[in-house]
């Protein structure tokens, strides 16, 4: 049995993340000298916060290109080969939710809604609403994978779907909706979710994964649109009953 490197690589990791936040840091020193003046205490903090970011960012890369990567690809190829196939399509929702439940961007969007709505749209909806959309966008891209659908079937008639509720949303839902779609494709979802479905597509007869494969991503951000939009509507519809409950008492 081969030996499981974990660290291989490692040191060009911390090159690519230290690369990567240095523009950050200086142009926090410059702003420091010019125009923040925090205390030292504040300043010592800020820079903890640096070196915790540089460290979890590394260990979290260094986790996808020797587990994750290789994981999802070996699942998506190992069921797209068994007689029952379909079967990742329920699996893939199911992976998709807990992906999308553990992602960190989501739940810093959340906590930000819900702060700025002053609790009015607590973040626990927002995250079962967000996860939900985004668990059934992976179970519709597998099975476009398993059937060859063609991607634009999908994806234009669920942007025309997104505009129509928008018309009929308020400003405010359809302002989260649209940021939801960018969080959503997180490094959680990208990283497991995508390869699984690459491999799920280079295990079919006659799939090409450039063409079929690829795409998931897309649907992962239409979908938090149409799931945020449709919760608005029944924000909206609980508004209503309520002024109507109001007004007959």
């Amino acid at each position: 049995m081969n030996e499981l490197k974990v660290f291989d690589g490692f040191g060009h990791v911390l090159l690519e993340v230290a690369v990567a936040l240095a523009p950050l840091l200086l142009l926090f020193l410059i702003l420091q000298v010019w125009l923040l003046k925090f205390s030292r205490r504040r300043f010592i903090r800020v820079l903890k916060g640096f070196v915790l970011t540089f460290l979890g960012l590394s260990f979290f890369l260094q986790g996808v290109y020797v587990g994750f990567l290789p994981v999802g690809e070996i699942i998506g190829k190992t069921m797209g080969g068994l007689e029952f196939g379909w079967l990742i399509i329920p699996a893939g929702f199911l992976m998709g939710f807990v992906a999308t439940f553990a992602e960190p961007a989501v739940r810093v969007l959340n906590y930000e809604v819900e702060k700025a709505s002053g609790g009015y749209i607590p973040q626990q909806i927002m995250l079962f609403t967000v996860s939900l959309g985004v668990a059934a966008s992976i179970a519709l891209s597998l099975w476009k994978v398993w059937l060859g659908i063609p991607l634009w079937y999908l994806v234009i008639p669920g942007y025309v779907l997104a505009f129509i509720l928008a018309r009929y949303s308020s400003p405010s839902f359809v302002a989260i909706a649209f940021d939801s779609g960018g969080v959503a494709t997180g490094p959680m979802t990208v990283t497991f979710i995508l390869t699984m479905v690459l491999g799920f597509a280079s295990a079919i007869e006659g799939r090409d994964p450039l063409t079929e494969g690829f795409g998931m991503i897309a649907m992962v951000a239409l979908s938090p649109i149409l799931a945020v939009l449709s919760l608005g509507l029944l924000f909206s519809r609980k508004e209503k009953q309520d002024e109507r409950h109001h007004a007959e008492v």
